[in-house]
């Protein structure tokens, strides 16, 4: 009954038009009120608790170093240097796509601000050089979910909070499974612009190529300061967000000279209307995430699935499915903060790691953000890009196929993932 309750009340909630975070909170409300435990000082101090943590400081330095990069030219040069390096492929620009969706996952962790990037920037070359327009924004819109995969990332961030899980550890986990993610977009878009007759740039020479990675030296190298920082213990997940926003500000202001002071308003702005969002987000699920325990849902929800907590592949396979459909209806970060208190007694009981399943957790749910109706990535390359929603949801099929493949891969060889893992932690290896 407690189930029922729990879906109906948080369902029924944003089937009205109520937002997500005010859904939550009636959720709850909903959830004390039948466990007769109903106290509104209790509602007002699990929200605070929600959003009462250090670490989730690094999620508005994050979105502020994504903000600053792209204001301060900082993605262009990314751009510009895939670009020398193989933009003269046949579907050239598709690859740049990829290669840059990559390089700027490891700088901002947004899907949304590097979609928004690389869509602005690429879409009118694509359109110039006759490619299909649809079908390059669903591929733009699926290199941009990379972004929550491959450090530093928000959604590892907010996963490792609400699971009491180790970050800097899901960040070097999620390395590996971000790059094959890149790689099955690379088979994805060769197979579909085979046959396709497109517009290829000249060829540049290695003289070009180095200058352009000269231009954008100070681009690429803001990886290696942040996640290497982390890696060695130089800071925290939290203190490298803050190294990430002023690198960022530093290189756009005083070395590229495209961050004008006048633009800092803006640029801070707009990071904090996002960080408002899912910061809020955040702290309403904090009351609903303590009563899923006290309601005991992951209790009710084992009970249906203890058949598979023998066997941690299917039972991997089920609860994927379970964030697959949530996800449709949910965006990233309440799908995240909804099923983690759920999900992790289940993971913990049935002996899986817990980084190992967090990766795969987030992997999911940043696919989730390529499916309707919800999928906001779709939402913002339409709106980049020009297209209507129908024609992007036709153009994002095979790549968003490409990525389930990677995400079912990782299940059947959980090795992708912990191997790497373990290799750079300097941990020895488990078989």
């Amino acid at each position: 009954m407690t189930v029922t309750i729990f879906l109906v009340s948080l369902m029924g909630a944003m089937a009205i038009g109520v937002p997500v975070a005010f859904s939550l909170i009636i959720c709850g409300i909903a959830l004390m009120a039948y466990l007769g435990i109903y106290d509104s000082q209790i509602v007002a101090q699990k929200i605070l608790d929600g959003a009462d943590s250090f670490v989730l400081l690094a999620i508005p330095f994050f979105i502020l170093a994504g903000e600053l990069m792209n204001a301060g030219g900082l993605s262009r040069r990314i751009v510009n240097f895939a670009l020398a390096l193989i933009g003269h492929k046949h579907g050239g620009l598709g690859y740049v796509a990829i290669v840059a969706a990559i390089i700027m996952a490891s700088l901002s962790g947004s899907a949304a601000a590097d979609t928004a990037a690389l869509a602005a920037i690429l879409i009118p070359m694509m359109r110039q050089a006759g490619y299909d327009i649809p079908r390059s924004a669903g591929l733009i819109a699926a290199g941009g979910v990379i972004a929550p995969v491959i450090p530093p990332s928000i959604g590892f961030v907010v996963f490792g909070v609400a699971a009491n899980v180790s970050i800097p550890r899901l960040f070097v986990a999620g390395i590996v499974p971000g790059v094959l993610m890149g790689l099955s977009l690379v088979v994805a878009w060769w197979w579909v612009s085979r046959g396709q007759v497109l517009s290829t740039l000249p060829r540049k020479g290695w003289h070009d190529r180095l200058r352009t990675f000269r231009d954008g030296i100070f681009a690429l190298v803001m990886p290696v300061f942040v996640l290497g920082s982390i890696r060695f213990g130089w800071a925290t997940p939290t203190e490298a967000a803050v190294v990430a926003a002023f690198y960022a500000g530093v290189v756009g202001m005083f070395i590229y000279r495209e961050l004008k002071p006048r633009q800092l308003y803006s640029v801070v702005l707009a990071a904090a209307k996002m960080t408002s969002v899912v910061m809020f987000l955040v702290a309403a699920a904090g009351i609903s995430s303590w009563l899923i325990t006290q309601a005991n849902i992951p209790g009710e929800l084992g009970v249906l699935l203890e058949p598979l907590l023998d066997n941690k592949t299917l039972l991997m396979v089920a609860m994927m499915v379970l964030v697959i459909v949530v996800g449709t209806a949910l965006d990233f970060t309440p799908t995240v903060l909804i099923l983690t208190p759920v999900l992790m007694p289940l993971v913990k009981q049935a002996g899986i790691d817990p980084i190992y399943f967090g990766v795969l957790f987030i992997i999911n749910n940043a696919i989730g953000l390529l499916t309707p109706p919800v999928g906001i990535v779709l939402n913002v390359v339409c709106g980049v890009a020009r297209v209507s929603m129908s024609d992007v949801i036709r153009g994002v099929t095979p790549f968003l196929v490409a990525q389930v493949c990677v995400l079912f891969l990782l299940i059947v060889f959980p090795q992708l993932v912990m191997w790497p893992f373990r290799a750079f932690m300097g941990l020895p290896f488990q078989w």
